[in-house]
């Protein structure tokens, strides 16, 4: 295995944090407001791009979600229903299904390649899996899923690509084909993560605070839990899970350290 994860150590952790309280406080670079407004506005274009690039290779299956989310695991014959947002190629949906087999999953994204893709996957099967390209913050959701259909929607690292200003429209759209009761699982890159310490010491990068762009034109955001919280709350969502995840990741291969810094969160549609 090239990588490894572990919990990082209190003292590297409170070290690492200061390192990046200070790289991004240095980070008095900005962009063109011409070039923000691109970025943001060809979104959808540039992952296209990303896929058709690097087709199914880039990101690993996510075979972790049943171990971070229990509520993905059916309990004998009923059968839960889930919407995965941002769905890429497949890297969550696939495994989820294969270990629950009373899952039925919607998939959605916003590039017309990776729907595609997952579309195209020989495990992809009709009776179980339902996917479609979609802005989460332009198309309705309720044009593919019911409303007040679903017991769980999955967002794992999809928020960080949406522009702050658009997100309270994303998390209205979700609102609305939940059921009362209904949980969203929320993986993202949290505040001060590594990733945010290498874009505020590059050129060029910062778009807004905590939103960065990365070299292909695709957008990084980077959570509090604060921020996450309220975002969500703000929307109707009541807050059940909300913390950081902190790991030292080693790449075996590079040699290479490297401090990553993750949300994570459960919030409940009210009953």
């Amino acid at each position: 295995m090239d990588e490894a994860r572990v919990a990082m150590d209190p003292k590297r952790l409170e070290h690492h944090v200061k390192r990046a309280q200070e790289a991004i406080a240095g980070d008095k670079k900005e962009v063109p407001p011409f070039w923000i407004n691109k970025y943001k506005k060809e979104a959808a274009k540039n992952w296209d791009i990303f896929y058709k690039r690097n087709t199914t290779k880039f990101f690993k299956d996510r075979h972790w979600t049943d171990r971070e989310f229990e509520e993905l695991a059916c309990k004998g014959d009923q059968q839960v229903r889930c919407l995965e947002v941002g769905c890429g190629v497949g890297n969550f949906v696939f495994p989820a299904l294969a270990d629950n087999p009373s899952l039925f999953i919607y998939a959605c994204d916003f590039s017309k390649r990776a729907v595609e893709m997952v579309k195209n996957n020989d495990k992809y099967d009709e009776e179980r899996c339902q996917a479609f390209v979609c802005d989460l913050t332009v198309d309705p959701l309720t044009d593919n899923v019911p409303a007040d259909s679903l017991d769980l929607v999955s967002a794992l690292f999809v928020f960080s690509a949406i522009p702050g200003e658009k997100m309270a429209d994303a998390i209205r759209n979700i609102y609305r084909v939940l059921k009362p009761g209904g949980y969203i699982l929320f993986r993202d890159y949290g505040l001060y993560d590594e990733a945010q310490v290498k874009f505020s010491k590059a050129s060029d990068k910062k778009l807004d605070q905590n939103l960065y762009v990365r070299q292909d034109g695709t957008l990084s955001y980077f959570f509090s839990e604060e921020d996450l919280a309220s975002r969500f709350e703000a929307e109707g969502f009541k807050t059940v899970v909300n913390g950081y995840i902190y790991r030292e990741t080693t790449n075996r291969r590079l040699e290479l350290n490297v401090d990553r810094i993750f949300v994570q969160a459960k919030f409940q549609k009210p009953l």
